[in-house]
């Protein structure tokens, strides 16, 4: 889901903000809405404290710091770590790095993507997995590599794919 900008505030503010999510919003806004320049440190505090930021906080904070709703979606869409979306309880991250690419990196993603029925950067609808593209994570030598939250699987290849997903059952 995302959020046209130039909407309307008052269509989206308070629609389906969870109480926590709103506490936390709170928090966060009543300690930093008057700090120069609010939006960013704002945006990253929300989402240590609640994962990501959906676009009815998007409304809510960008009411709260009297900024265009643009503005905040810009800033979000600009920087890579803000997320839209709930993370999945696991984190798929193939690597693409040059040394993973050209040893196969790129092979494993339509199997994870057919065997999960997402596509890159979505969550599964059980919630249960994420899947993602990352550039490095420092395993060359093992390369192609996934990692699945902090465990990192070498050498994969799309025979490997439903086995890698069985541990995180």
């Amino acid at each position: 889901m995302s959020v046209n900008p130039n909407m309307d505030l008052t269509t989206v503010v308070d629609v389906t903000l969870t109480p926590e999510e709103k506490s936390a919003m709170d928090e966060v806004l009543s300690a930093n809405r008057d700090r120069p320049g609010a939006t960013m440190l704002v945006l990253t505090l929300v989402q240590e404290k609640v994962g990501y930021i959906s676009p009815p906080m998007q409304a809510y904070i960008a009411k709260a710091l009297g900024v265009p709703l643009s503005h905040i979606y810009g800033v979000l869409t600009f920087y890579s770590s803000f997320r839209m979306v709930p993370l999945g309880r696991h984190k798929i991250s193939i690597c693409l790095g040059t040394a993973c690419y050209v040893r196969g990196g790129p092979m494993p993603i339509e199997k994870y993507q057919q065997v999960l029925g997402v596509k890159m950067g979505e969550t599964t609808e059980d919630n249960r997995f994420t899947l993602e593209i990352c550039r490095c994570v420092g395993a060359c030598s093992q390369a192609p590599v996934v990692m699945i939250d902090e465990d990192i699987l070498g050498r994969v290849s799309p025979a490997d794919v439903s086995k890698s997903l069985r541990k995180y059952e």
